[in-house]
């Protein structure tokens, strides 16, 4: 049998002393009887690498994927052992091959699960599938899938760049909450009253920042893995962007900052208003905190006729705006439209909140210029009905 793959074929007689196999030339054909598709996919189609080697181990499959991932070249896998033609090694230095043994052992092994392995000094994401005739037969195929590590490497320079972000914020208010109090304790009686409620009240501030900072870090969890919870309720849309603006005012904005536009009448909302609250605040927060001039607030039904029914709320300021080349990108982790604070997760965590709901979240250009962010939400149905 002939197998076409990289421009090379390997055949069922190969030499067995392990060199490169001088078999027949490549044909198509023979590509779907490794693939088991039927649909006659050449295996360096495949974005993961491909090794497949026969019933005495010698590898007769080994597809661009798996050249470029191991930096081994077609010519010198095929024909060879896989011993010799892969010696994979586990952390240890144990060969991977004589270790799990795939040809001997238990007949109702079906596989290994994906392990990272080390392939003369570079790390490769390996799993295995044992293909038998029967259940308890022996192994027909051997299948390896190969994977490089620059995707698992992403994800951890992300969770490493998350811990570093939530280091440096912490940081600043759990000094001023350590050096309040320990002043506090062993001056008592130097400070007047005024001193000691304004020292308070900055440590009651400072541990809602820290608070708020461990309920994003708490969401962001949720949201990745899946399991965000929505415990739907009435909510008064209109009520709760009053509520809003009226906290931004007392907290020292001008209410002639604000301006709120209702298109009634809005249909009944079911959502969890702890969420709605959150992606309120959030998107208030960032249009005083990087816009300028008029935050205006407009909230109406949604006016899309192919969408289904629900409320739509748009959020703009006059400021100077999202740049059109970062527009794709607010809604990541770590996203900062300037310099002016904050962690970079409000938006990505707004986000999830609004899709949890089956909403979407858009950005783009305010008519003055800014920068304008418009969510809505579906109807749905009450926590108790769904």
């Amino acid at each position: 049998m002939s197998v076409r793959t990289s421009g090379t074929a390997a055949t069922a007689d190969s030499s067995p002393s392990g060199g490169p196999a001088r078999g027949p030339s490549p044909t198509a054909a023979a590509a779907p009887d490794i693939l088991g598709t039927g649909l006659g996919l050449d295996p360096d189609d495949l974005p993961d690498g491909l090794v497949v080697a026969d019933e005495t181990g010698r590898v007769i499959c080994f597809n661009a994927a798996a050249a470029r991932i191991t930096d081994i070249t077609p010519e010198h896998a095929l024909g060879r052992s896989l011993e010799h033609a892969l010696p994979l090694q586990d952390i240890e230095g144990r060969r991977w091959w004589r270790l799990t043994d795939p040809y001997g052992g238990l007949a109702i092994r079906r596989g290994q699960p994906e392990r990272n392995l080390l392939l003369g000094g570079r790390e490769v994401l390996v799993s295995a599938r044992y293909v038998r005739s029967r259940p308890t037969g022996p192994v027909q195929r051997l299948v390896i899938a190969l994977r490089g590590t620059e995707a698992r490497r992403r994800t951890e320079l992300s969770h490493a760049e998350l811990i570093a972000t939530v280091a440096h914020e912490l940081r600043s208010p759990l000094t001023s909450v350590k050096g309040f109090t320990a002043t506090l304790l062993q001056k008592w009686e130097r400070f007047t009253d005024d001193q000691k409620r304004l020292m308070l009240e900055t440590v009651d501030a400072d541990a809602n920042r820290v608070t708020r900072l461990i309920a994003e870090l708490l969401d962001i969890s949720r949201i990745d893995s899946g399991r965000l919870e929505v415990r739907r309720q009435r909510v008064d849309m209109s009520a709760a962007v009053r509520r809003h603006v009226q906290a931004q005012t007392t907290a020292g904005q001008h209410p002639d900052r604000f301006l709120i536009r209702m298109l009634e009448p809005l249909p009944d909302l079911w959502a969890d208003p702890d969420k709605v609250d959150q992606v309120l605040g959030n998107l208030l927060e960032n249009a005083v905190r990087h816009g300028e001039g008029t935050v205006t607030i407009e909230v109406g039904p949604v006016s899309d006729a192919t969408s289904t029914e629900g409320t739509s709320v748009t959020v703009s300021d006059e400021g100077p705006g999202i740049p059109e080349e970062s527009m794709s990108r607010v809604f990541t982790r770590f996203w900062r439209g300037s310099k002016r604070g904050g962690t970079g997760l409000g938006l990505y965590i707004v986000k999830g909140i609004v899709e949890a709901h089956g909403g979407t979240i858009t950005v783009g250009r305010a008519p003055a210029g800014g920068a304008q962010f418009r969510f809505s939400l579906p109807v749905a149905a009450p926590a108790f009905m769904a």
